[in-house]
């Protein structure tokens, strides 16, 4: 039985034998960075009419300003000449629950019946507006980013492909 992991080392082979972005630099064309969520439905290039090498693109569950993404956005901003960040939320995401971080971890505990030091938090929330104007706010209120970072949070609707800016 072949596995989709061997499916797409197929696919790799053909990329590899056609590869042409070696030209690229690791510095964001755009100057910008997007955090987002990992949903399949959140095509971050074709939603912003980006290309390849225009954005360092920063996904997990939710879309959260987690220590990792703020690391990466740190190092984005300090060596790669980030200038601009968006934050990009969704409609019917999966961590928008009326569960809490502890129903999470209880739920997996008791599903795989073992305890797990980490993840400590799941960031799991209940309203969209609120969670992006916490993910940008941790942005616009870490020391180590200067005035000149733009940050603006946004929450894209799942049934039209349509942005719209939270304030």
């Amino acid at each position: 039985m072949t596995s989709v992991i061997d499916e797409v080392l197929r696919s790799n082979d053909y990329y590899a034998n056609t590869y042409s972005l070696k030209h690229l630099s690791s510095e964001p064309i755009k100057k910008l960075a997007v955090v987002t969520c990992m949903d399949v439905r959140t095509t971050v290039e074709q939603m912003l009419g980006l290309r390849v090498g225009d954005a360092h693109i920063i996904r997990n569950a939710g879309g959260i300003v987690t220590d990792d993404a703020l690391r990466s956005l740190l190092i984005s901003y300090h060596l790669k000449g980030m200038r601009e960040v968006m934050v990009i939320n969704h409609t019917d995401c999966g961590m928008m629950m009326p569960h809490s971080d502890a129903d999470i971890r209880a739920h997996m505990e008791h599903v795989t019946g073992r305890y797990a030091a980490s993840p400590l938090e799941f960031y799991a929330f209940t309203d969209l507006e609120t969670n992006v104007r916490a993910q940008v706010a941790k942005v616009r209120t870490h020391p180590w980013f200067m005035e000149d970072v733009v940050t603006r949070g946004f929450i894209y609707d799942i049934n039209t492909g349509r942005l719209r800016e939270v304030v």
